[in-house]
């Protein structure tokens, strides 16, 4: 069973599932290793608190590790919300604190997270076009994250409000992101999280997986996005399979921020 990295906890404002119950799921469908990136978007206004209790949460890590050893590999990561204005603080604490793993994503937008009909209320026809550039903005300024998160994060929330997406549309400006990531390294991920709630496919979607392919990129990584232990691990045999005919061999994983490959 492919490792998952990108799970949530209780230490996420946005989850209740104590982290033993994820650790239990990933032992029961077979997993070897599993990495924790709980949420942390600093400096923004949300009725939800994204903001990480990093020391308590690297601690009740340190000792999850223990309790679990020689049953499962429990890696410790972080999920960054990437914005240019606080990328001197995101420097300073990835250097901080020990991390295996850090994934760099974008849920606000001029304040607004399109998990919220207001941010389409505001933007209207021009809110995924938007989410793209600001995007490519950020990971211009901001590198210490080792994976982009649901580069097209956005998609899960559009339909309803009438917007529609495909690779081709918005193509210009995923090749640059595409461009840039793999210029500085950095891994691209399947989230399969689109797909436990409705979607037909992971985030990104294939298209852009097999531009990323084209373009040289190889550095790929395998999240569920899971926020409760029925989607740990979600449809991974499925984006397997695809990211295999897609032309990648292997998918990696990260311990203190270096990755190994594993066969896919």
């Amino acid at each position: 069973m492919y490792a998952d990295q990108h799970l949530h906890t209780s230490f996420s404002g946005d989850s209740e599932t104590p982290p033993e119950e994820q650790a239990e799921k990933a032992i029961a469908l077979g997993m070897e290793r599993i990495c924790f990136t709980d949420h942390h978007d600093h400096d923004v206004v949300s009725d939800i608190d994204f903001e990480l209790d990093i020391p308590r949460y690297m601690a009740a890590m340190s000792e999850l590790k223990k309790k679990y050893s020689g049953r499962l590999d429990i890696r410790t990561g972080i999920e960054l919300g990437l914005q240019s204005h606080i990328a001197d603080y995101l420097y300073k604490l990835t250097e901080e604190y020990p991390f295996d793993f850090v994934i760099g994503s974008v849920h606000f937008i001029d304040g607004l997270d399109p998990y919220y009909p207001e941010y389409f209320e505001k933007h209207g026809k021009n809110s995924y076009r938007l989410y793209f550039e600001t995007l490519l903005r950020r990971i211009r300024k901001v590198k210490c994250y080792d994976s982009l998160g649901h580069l097209d994060y956005i998609v899960r929330y559009g339909a309803p409000h009438g917007l529609t997406y495909s690779y081709s549309e918005y193509g210009d400006y995923i090749d640059e992101i595409l461009r840039q990531i793999i210029s500085d390294g950095k891994a691209l991920e399947c989230n399969t999280g689109g797909l436990s709630r409705g979607l037909t496919e992971p985030n990104p979607c294939r298209d852009v997986f097999v531009r990323y392919r084209e373009l040289g990129g190889e550095l790929i990584t395998l999240g569920s996005d899971a926020h409760s232990p029925e989607t740990l691990g979600c449809c991974f045999d499925r984006c397997g399979a695809m990211l295999r005919d897609c032309g990648f061999k292997y998918y990696a994983v990260y311990e203190r921020c270096r990755p190994e490959m594993l066969s896919l």
